[in-house]
């Protein structure tokens, strides 16, 4: 570990990767037009639809972590640029319906190339994307986010 963090507690070196991760990747798309909340945004919806999923606002931000006034914004500027098609729900009229549209869907490809590249990048020093450290570093994150911060049940 490097000396400039020897001492830090874990909740400031996640609050340092995750804005260190947040400026590398609206660098990397900013020449696709996109901030980093909206490539979340993109290639979420990417990964949706080629689940069979076409998700309402409010699902893409339970599944982005996004508050939900947040991605309606985004989704409005990304409408604007002819990335995202926003349709009422016709079982619910308070619903809207996301879904990429053709120019969509290519820069969520292209997005989605250069942020792995960027996360291969970042990942290097636990063994690169397939490494059997990022594999456990994963796993450790995805425990973490699973705990639940609502107060306690004592």
């Amino acid at each position: 570990m490097s000396s400039e963090f020897e001492h830090a507690t874990p909740g400031f070196l996640v609050w340092r990767l995750s804005m260190k991760w947040r400026v590398a990747v609206d660098r990397a798309v900013a020449p696709l037009g996109l901030t980093h909340a909206q490539y979340s945004l993109v290639a979420s919806l990417y990964g949706m639809h080629h689940a069979g999923l076409r998700p309402s606002q409010r699902q893409l931000a339970d599944h982005t972590g996004l508050e939900p006034l947040y991605v309606s914004k985004l989704a409005r500027a990304l409408e604007m640029a002819g990335i995202v098609d926003r349709t009422r729900d016709p079982a619910d009229p308070r619903a809207v319906r996301l879904s990429l549209t053709q120019d969509g869907q290519a820069v969520a490809r292209r997005a989605i190339g250069v942020v792995h590249g960027l996360l291969d990048q970042l990942l290097d020093p636990l063994g690169g994307l397939d490494g059997e450290r990022t594999r456990a570093f994963s796993g450790e994150l995805a425990a973490l986010l699973g705990v639940s911060l609502g107060p306690r049940a004592d």
